[in-house]
């Protein structure tokens, strides 16, 4: 069910083909904006070399997120090469009330079920430039074989239809431009009515603005 509850952190949805460039621009933006949390999913796959509990994923068995997901712990979840992978809804819900910002990199299935807790969120869907562009930077980054690649361009395709059931759509031509626009678009989601009376919920009673 929606969340009807104020809020005065923002949450952000981040969603793009592969090759796209949108990890490297969340990275940029955290950067900048020290204020908004990259949020930290659940996941059943064991922990490789150097990660942590709790800094890149939360680790747990199967059977304890299968029962958590039953009992709608999880904003969205899926299962990934034999591996469920999810993000708690509880988690990011304190967080939030604590006025902190989130922002999720995620897919478009998992923002579709995102919405329906949180319609308030912000959807952000990052675009390359041209699709061959979008295959020379799958080329430049020399992690796949040719069929590898030939496959994600494909999958982008599918990826990329998904596009209009986002608010915001961003062309990563220039990544610089690319930057300045996901930074205005955070901006403005935090200058949205129930973002600020949620954070300057004394102001506004002082100022006499009541709820509608």
């Amino acid at each position: 069910m929606p969340h009807s509850a104020p809020l005065s952190g923002s949450l952000f949805m981040v969603v793009a083909p592969s090759g796209a460039g949108k990890s490297t621009l969340v990275n940029a933006l955290l950067a900048q904006e020290p204020a908004i949390q990259l949020s930290i999913s659940t996941t059943t796959r064991a922990p490789r070399p150097g990660e942590e509990h709790g800094r890149q994923y939360f680790f747990t068995s199967a059977d304890d997120f299968v029962a958590r997901a039953e009992q709608g712990e999880f904003l969205e979840w899926a299962e990934v090469h034999g591996n469920y992978y999810g993000t708690s809804r509880i988690a990011v819900e304190q967080q939030m009330r604590a006025g902190t910002d989130i922002l999720l990199e995620i897919d478009w299935q998992g923002a579709r079920q995102v919405r329906k807790q949180f319609p308030q969120a912000a959807g952000i869907f990052i675009l390359p430039p041209s699709i061959d562009a979008l295959e020379e930077r799958l080329n430049k980054r020399g992690q796949d074989e040719a069929h590898v690649i030939a496959r994600r361009l494909l999958a982008a395709g599918g990826e990329i239809a998904h596009a209009p059931e986002f608010e915001y759509a961003i062309i990563n031509e220039d990544f610089a431009t690319a930057l300045s626009e996901l930074r205005a678009i955070v901006t403005a989601t935090r200058c949205r009515y129930a973002q600020q009376a949620a954070r300057n919920a004394s102001l506004f009673a002082q100022l006499g603005i009541h709820a509608a």
